[in-house]
């Protein structure tokens, strides 16, 4: 026998272990060129803006789920979203990219966090068969399908002979006839649609866009069901039904065809059968004085019909799980023993402890999606992916420490090595310094953000890291210190028997004047106590991290309102009218629309967008761009980045204080790298948030109330936001912040914790005092915390 002692050589299969990217120009990168281990953690960091994401997100993975879609058909492929090829000379050696990212999920009223996950699925084939009493398959346990039945004759081809059949046919389902399945009823208040002392001629109707002088008042006047010069009041119960409630009917007004409806079913159409968040200010604010939403009183909120309520296993029905907490409903599937079930059961109670395992214990299956905060929603996404046999897959994560306590960043960490252990590539954008220490790689980029970066500065190791010099090297070890004096409260805002979902019965004395800082686990009740007691009040500016809505025509200029007297100052210094300076009105380049690019839709294939060669993506018409301002064009002046034009508008001839003041807040929330006409669909999502800081900045209000302001901040950026928030206080402003960043708790006037656990082990008040105080007690889980990062 012989053996070979030669050494083997590696097989050409081994050795496509990089991820390599040459030349990448996505957004503000400049030709970037990087080698990616695979099979590792690899983390990126650098300042908001210095195009992490366009790297990671915009180039590596958008290539790889752009090949993989190409590889079904033509027919599925004109199904899914179309992906054009990113701004890169070589992509090499990728592997199938799974997505994690903070996209809240979609507001849409149905949506739970039960139906996102599945987990109500397999609930439901779990309850159709064990249920007692039977009462139907799968379907007749969903709160989307109605039952229906109907009967009637079918012609029926048989034999080169038609014959007539009578047919029935039912289907049940677990939907509230009453609520449709939604959980809540709305109630119009109808002194708010008119005002009943008027007649409609004179202008009764208080609905925003229903006046008399347009095509309403066409049809009003002409539909011959009520008398427009009679007071609503004096209305007789027909009249005023056929106002309010009528449904659509055919009429001819001035020779014209059109159809009349009652207010109310327009109003549910037009309004309410939008996504709230997506509504223009007044019209929101009219819906919210409008209609009130109630839990409905036939299925208490539940959505499901009073058949689906009654069949049970072991006493428990399909609304009671769902509305368990996640932790109790683990362990009451696992005491369920059913052979008949059992792969139904194992995959449920995986499920459900992938839930418990990455932190979200604390959550109900029958939660609405829509209120979940950004890291919430983006751990529920990873829930599928737990578990997976998959290798050999490149996992790419946006922040995934968002919304976590220092005490449960940990257990993210173990995850993340978990899913690298198993031969998976891991790349994640991350700012923490707790999550970037675990890194195998580090990419940092910068070295500023917007046009100030879009290039690696360093590469390597974490210790590499440190010693580099680099920004984020520099403030990798940053260790807050306690402020030595703390400002005096001028007066408190009660709170008493505050019982949003998890919290009970808090009452609690939040100091005004000072700066606040509400601190806890995630799931401890932190934004039930805020956003249920605070929120709503009089003078209370809320800056939350719902995404903003916003077009590829919307930028900084349009949403901040800096357009406004950026327009005025040019129409002025030219003697001609505003809209010539607006690329969405009167001034557009004609070929393009004012868009600057013209889009090719190409099908399944990927859209191109070519720049206008009219306006060579200017925007607006020739003519236009004849006229100055300060020797400068409206084109160039929307080219310019906020620094730039606070100068530009803060002295000499185009000198504009409106225009000044908006742009000195953007600077002071550290947006003066951001051009005025950038879209903000290009924004991340730190960005968006001290965008909206900026714009409430304005407002009146007494107190301000910020939820994680932190998101998406670089640990030199953290400095700038304290100093912000200290200036917002001197200025006479309460602040109320929500936060996990130690730097910000540690700076903070009082802190109120909340805790012990999160769900129902949490929803009290644990702590309420100084910083100093917390650290000295180390008596609840942020104290320890505080106390490891300030010493």
């Amino acid at each position: 026998m012989t053996t070979d002692t030669r050494s083997p050589e590696q097989h050409v299969a081994d050795t496509h272990d990089l991820i390599r990217v040459q030349g990448a120009r996505e957004n503000n990168l400049k030709d970037v060129s990087i080698e990616i281990p695979k099979r590792r953690l690899t983390v990126f960091t650098g300042v908001s803006g210095s195009g992490k994401s366009s790297l990671v997100f915009g180039t590596i993975a958008a290539e790889s789920q752009r090949l993989i879609n190409e590889t079904y058909s033509a027919f599925v492929q004109g199904f899914m979203p179309t992906l054009a090829r990113p701004e890169v000379d070589v992509l090499d050696g990728l592997t199938t990219a799974i997505i994690v990212d903070q996209e809240r999920m979609g507001g849409n009223p149905r949506s739970t966090v039960g139906t996102v996950t599945d987990a109500n699925a397999m609930l439901r084939i779990l309850f159709s068969r064990l249920g007692q009493p039977h009462i139907g398959s799968a379907q007749a346990f969903s709160f989307n399908v109605a039952s229906i039945s109907g009967a009637g004759a079918v012609t029926v081809e048989r034999a080169g002979q038609t014959v007539k059949e009578r047919r029935s046919f039912s289907i049940t389902g677990g939907m509230c006839p009453r609520c449709e399945g939604t959980g809540s009823v709305t109630d119009f208040d109808l002194t708010q649609l008119y005002d009943d002392s008027k007649s409609l001629n004179e202008g009764a109707l208080t609905i925003p866009g229903y006046s008399m002088d347009g095509w309403y008042g066409r049809i009003f006047s002409g539909c011959g069901f009520f008398d427009p010069d009679k007071p609503i009041r004096k209305f007789t119960k027909k009249e005023l039904h056929d106002l309010l409630h009528k449904e659509p009917v055919k009429i001819k007004v001035e020779g014209i065809n059109l159809t009349y409806e009652g207010l109310i079913p327009k109003i549910q159409k037009s309004m309410l059968a939008k996504d709230v968040d997506s509504m223009q200010p007044h019209i929101r604010a009219f819906v919210e004085r409008v209609v009130t939403f109630t839990t409905c009183p036939d299925c208490e909120g539940t959505r499901l019909s009073e058949a689906a309520r009654s069949s049970k296993i072991s006493g428990i029905s399909i609304a009671d799980a769902c509305a368990m907490q996640i932790s109790d409903l683990a362990a009451w599937v696992r005491g369920l023993d059913e052979p008949s079930v059992a792969p139904l059961l194992a995959k449920l109670q995986h499920t459900l402890d992938s839930f418990v395992e990455i932190g979200l214990g604390y959550l109900s299956l029958s939660r609405p999606s829509g209120t979940l905060s950004g890291g919430e929603a983006q751990r529920t996404k990873m829930i599928r992916h737990l578990g997976s046999s998959l290798t050999d897959v490149t996992y790419v994560f946006d922040e995934p420490t968002i919304g976590l306590h220092p005490h449960d960043i940990q257990r993210m960490n173990d995850l993340l090595r978990q899913l690298r252990n198993k031969g998976n590539t891991v790349l994640v954008v991350e700012h923490k310094p707790e999550a970037i220490a675990i890194a195998d790689h580090v990419v940092d980029l910068g070295p500023g953000a917007g046009t100030a970066g879009g290039e690696v500065v360093f590469e390597g190791t974490v210790e590499g890291l440190r010693a580099s010099g680099t920004l984020t090297g520099q403030h990798l070890d940053d260790r807050a210190r306690l402020k030595p004096s703390l400002r005096t409260p001028t007066g408190a805002l009660e709170v008493r028997g505050a019982g949003t979902h998890n919290l009970r019965d808090v009452d609690v004395d939040i100091p005004l004047g000072v700066l606040v800082v509400v601190t806890g686990v995630a799931g401890s009740g932190k934004s039930s106590l805020i956003h249920g007691s605070v929120s709503g009040r009089d003078g209370v500016v809320t800056v939350d991290q719902s995404a903003i809505r916003g077009s590829r025509r919307s930028n900084p200029a349009t949403y901040t309102g800096l357009l406004d007297p950026i327009r005025k100052a040019f129409a002025k210094a030219n003697g001609v009218k505003p809209a010539l300076f607006s690329a969405n009105s009167e001034g557009a380049c004609p070929t393009c629309n004012g868009a600057g690019v013209i889009y090719t839709d190409l099908a399944m294939m990927a859209g191109v967008a070519t720049t206008c060669e009219e306006c060579e993506g200017k925007r607006f018409q020739a003519s236009v761009l004849e006229y100055h301002l300060g020797g400068r064009d409206i084109s160039e002046v929307l080219a310019m980045s906020v620094t730039e034009a606070e100068t530009f508008f803060g002295a000499g001839d185009a000198r504009t204080p409106a225009a000044h003041k908006i742009l000195e807040r953007l600077a002071d929330v550290g947006l003066g790298y951001l051009t005025l006409g950038q879209p903000l669909t290009t924004l991340s999502g730190g960005e968006r948030q001290r965008l909206k800081l900026a714009t409430q900045m304005a407002t009146s209000g007494g107190v301000y109330v910020l939820d994680e302001p932190t998101t998406g901040l670089h640990l030199a950026d953290v400095e700038h936001l304290l100093a912000l928030l200290d200036r917002l206080v001197d200025a006479g402003k309460s602040v109320i912040v929500i936060e996990h960043h130690q730097a910000v708790m540690a700076h903070a006037d009082w802190i109120i914790d909340l805790g012990p656990g999160a769900g129902h082990d949490g929803g009290r008040i644990v702590f309420e005092g100084t910083p100093a105080d917390l650290v000295a007690a180390r008596s609840t889980l942020t104290g320890e915390h505080l106390a490891a990062y300030v010493a």
